[in-house]
């Protein structure tokens, strides 16, 4: 399957997982919808809409900018009414953004509740609501959700429950979707790291410095996830992929080239 041409809407692909995803689709020469709150560097978090936008056309790509809360389903649409318009439709659907707080039952505020469901479940839900009739259009279409396999071990349902619910509920909806647009040839699939991931949240969030020396690059995740969407839509959907195994089908089983610190030990991502 080529990419050339193909229009790849992204949410959360200021920084992190998100832009790495879209290098490595520009670098095939896919149209790349950039769409994401950030249009001023944060310090902490690097990266805007238009940084990564540059990134995209300077990897080969044609990238459209477009600053999308993805909480406010008004913007999501404006955001893929200006995608079709640029770019004449939408072939491929990358829900990436997300929002995380490990926190347990007691000391979680409403807040921060509300704004885990709002982006992971309700955001990832109606973007892929706003896209569905496009891709309905599209080659090869897929769409791509950033979660992990619903594991109930009750390790993870405990000390951090609300961001648990939030990204099982996003592996819901992309099985829910690889069901009902099975008839349109659309393929719906979930893609999640074998190790934590050096991106913004593992640094500010999670672990600092420390647990981004145990952690992969985005680069594998945006591996993985060109081997799934270059897959054909009508055989490839309904899936929870582990990014290594992945690319162990491939035939690729050395993965030192994604390592932080080669001699660090890896970090078992959540949820696995």
């Amino acid at each position: 399957m080529s990419f050339q041409n193909k229009t790849i809407f992204i949410t959360g692909a200021s920084r992190g997982i998100g832009k790495a995803i879209a290098i490595k689709l520009a670098k095939e020469k896919a149209n790349i919808v950039i769409a994401a709150k950030s249009i001023e560097e944060n310090v902490k978090l690097g990266g805007t809409i238009f940084s990564a936008a540059k990134e995209v056309e300077e990897a080969g790509g044609k990238a459209l900018a477009v600053q999308c809360d993805i909480r406010f389903e008004e913007q999501i649409q404006s955001a893929v009414e200006k995608a079709v318009a640029t770019f004449g439709g939408i072939d491929i659907l990358i829900n990436n953004a997300s929002a995380i707080s490990l926190t347990t039952i007691e000391n979680t505020q409403q807040k921060s509740f509300s704004l885990m469901h709002d982006i992971n479940v309700k955001g990832t839900f109606f973007v892929s609501k706003a896209c569905i009739p496009y891709l309905k259009k599209g080659t090869n279409a897929h769409i791509l959700n950033l979660s992990p396999p619903v594991n109930l071990d009750i390790k993870w349902l405990t000390n951090h429950l609300a961001y648990t619910l939030s990204k099982y509920n996003m592996t819901m909806i992309a099985l829910g979707l690889s069901g009902e647009l099975k008839k349109y040839k659309i393929a719906a699939n979930t893609l999640w790291p074998r190790t934590t991931i050096a991106t913004a949240a593992v640094r500010n969030l999670l672990g600092g410095e420390a647990l981004i020396k145990m952690s992969r690059s985005p680069e594998i995740v945006a591996d993985a996830a060109f081997y799934i969407l270059n897959k054909p839509s009508t055989e490839c959907t309904g899936n929870s992929f582990i990014d290594e195994e992945v690319l162990a089908n491939e035939g690729i089983i050395n993965f030192d080239k994604y390592a932080i610190e080669p001699e660090s030990k890896l970090y078992t991502d959540l949820f696995l």
